[in-house]
């Protein structure tokens, strides 16, 4: 008797601020409510999420991380977020590793946040080496919502925000003719992104196309030179100047770091 072989679900990282939509980019693509929304800016998750989905006979866990904005959330909150991801992706890494990165970036002003998240993200925890793609939500005014990318994608560039691929989408559910039009489109559009950057082989091309950054403390604990302080100094800067993480925090976070890898 013939069985069919087991493949592993894709394990998908989603992160971005709160207000982005994220929840609502998880229903979208469930194509069902699997995910609890707010109609405020409040944050919604409070540590991180896991959300199985399939669709077009593949497989995918979605982790949706809370939305990591300091200083709103207040150092120690904000701390806690940050340990919560570092730990999550830690653990994600030892059970086989992430597949994809999902920013999530409600449509407006690009700004210094948004670089903090994404270099916090893509290149400190997952050390350039996995793809990460963004999901622009908010787009239903749009007339055509690929205009927005048009309009707006040279300021990702001024802010050194590179990615793989990206889906200008509204993540918004509501019944009238236009809208409902624009959602199944954008449910379409997201599940081609995600199916894209999630097939076999696109992690290998990501991570040969790109110098890694030297982010991580594995990294630095064998490539600087002097003691655990001089090599916790070293990440601290790095998460402040590249992370752009307040010292106070970049402190804290570091001691936490260094007392897991220990």
């Amino acid at each position: 008797m013939l069985t069919s072989e087991y493949r592993r679900p894709k394990t998908i990282v989603l992160f971005g601020a709160a207000g982005a939509g994220k929840s609502s980019l998880i229903n979208l693509m469930a194509k069902k409510e699997v995910a609890h929304t707010s109609p405020d800016m409040q944050r919604c998750t409070m540590h991180w999420q896991k959300f199985d989905i399939d669709f077009n006979n593949n497989s995918y866990t979605v982790f949706d991380t809370v939305g990591l904005e300091e200083p709103q959330l207040g150092i120690k909150e904000y701390l806690e977020s940050v340990e919560n991801a570092y730990y999550l992706i830690k653990e994600l890494d030892s059970q086989g590793g992430i597949d994809l990165l999902l920013f999530c970036v409600r449509a407006g002003r690009v700004t210094a946040t948004l670089q903090s998240n994404y270099r916090l993200f893509h290149e400190f925890f997952c050390e350039k080496k996995v793809p990460i793609v963004l999901a622009i939500t908010n787009l239903e005014k749009e007339q055509r919502m690929e205009d927005w990318w048009d309009r707006n994608h040279h300021t990702f560039d001024k802010y050194q925000i590179q990615v793989a691929g990206h889906a200008c989408i509204t993540a918004a559910n509501r019944m009238d003719g236009r809208h409902k039009d624009l959602y199944e489109e954008s449910r379409t559009t997201i599940r081609k992104l995600v199916e894209h950057f999630t097939t076999d082989g696109q992690k290998q091309a990501w991570v040969g196309g790109n110098n890694l950054l030297v982010s991580s403390m594995r990294k630095l604990r064998g490539l600087l030179a002097g003691g655990p302080n001089v090599r916790r100094k070293g990440l601290v800067h790095h998460l402040t100047k590249r992370c752009g993480i307040s010292p106070d925090v970049a402190k804290e976070l570091a001691n936490m770091i260094w007392q897991s890898v220990a």
